[in-house]
């Protein structure tokens, strides 16, 4: 629900059709049918039945958007949107997924790359979850505004983002420094690892930095989108503060 009311709020030129389950009256369901005629997109109410026959057990809501999707950038785009915001003078910041496999961090990735204000998200187009129904959800509407960049090579875009004049800045927990002592005010890509595994080794030594939280418990390390949001709003902080 959340992710088809911000597709009409902000992208609804994209928007083919929306359905609606019949048995939907409340307000929230009422504004996005709201919504969507006066962006003069076609409603269509269904019965439940419906729903069932179309997405089985998934958890839908009685919301469903037919969308034209966010084409995934290719490295040259990405390259050029850098360019663009460096000329600008606004330093981009780009968060770079080194082989998430689960679209629940993937959407959780997505959603705070979005409230960051990140130029992109990047991630491997092998050995990494792509962009899918679930991701989808979770995103809650970042998935259709936050731009995502696949790539082939990840250690080659790496090198292309320190060519276009970005500090590449990997997470990891055995890291010599602290977030919060690391400037992260201006370009940069901030480089997260897969769950468990962490950043692969060529990734590491592509990182101009390393860094890591601080963290007083046993555990050994956080949940991947945890530690994003976290290390993604320390960089939002120190930006805020510097202007």
């Amino acid at each position: 629900m959340h992710a088809v009311r911000a597709l009409l709020l902000r992208h609804a030129a994209r928007v083919v059709s929306v359905t609606l389950a019949e048995q939907r009256g409340d307000p929230r369901v009422a504004e996005i049918q709201a919504l969507a005629q006066k962006a003069g997109k076609p409603v269509k109410r269904v019965p439940p039945a419906t729903f069932k026959q179309l997405f089985g057990d998934a958890v839908h809501q009685g919301v469903c958007v037919d969308v034209t999707p966010l084409p995934a950038w290719h490295e040259e785009e990405l390259v050029a949107a850098i360019a663009a915001r460096l000329e600008a003078k606004d330093a981009p910041f780009v968060l770079v997924l080194d082989g998430v496999q689960d679209p629940h961090n993937l959407g959780a990735c997505l959603r705070t790359a979005d409230a960051c204000g990140a130029l992109a998200v990047v991630i491997p187009k092998d050995r990494a979850v792509q962009l899918n129904a679930t991701v989808r959800k979770v995103a809650a509407g970042a998935a259709e505004t936050t731009p995502l960049a696949v790539v082939t090579n990840l250690a080659r875009t790496l090198r292309l983002l320190k060519e276009a004049g970005l500090w590449i800045v990997g997470a990891d927990a055995d890291a010599p420094k602290l977030a919060h002592e690391t400037d992260l005010k201006g370009p940069v890509a901030l480089v997260m690892g897969a769950e468990g595994a962490g950043l692969r080794q060529l990734t590491r030594d592509t990182c101009d930095f390393l860094v890591r939280l601080p963290q007083a418990g046993t555990v050994e390390s956080l949940n991947v989108s945890v530690a994003t949001g976290m290390l993604m709003y320390e960089a939002q902080r120190q930006r805020l503060t510097a202007k």
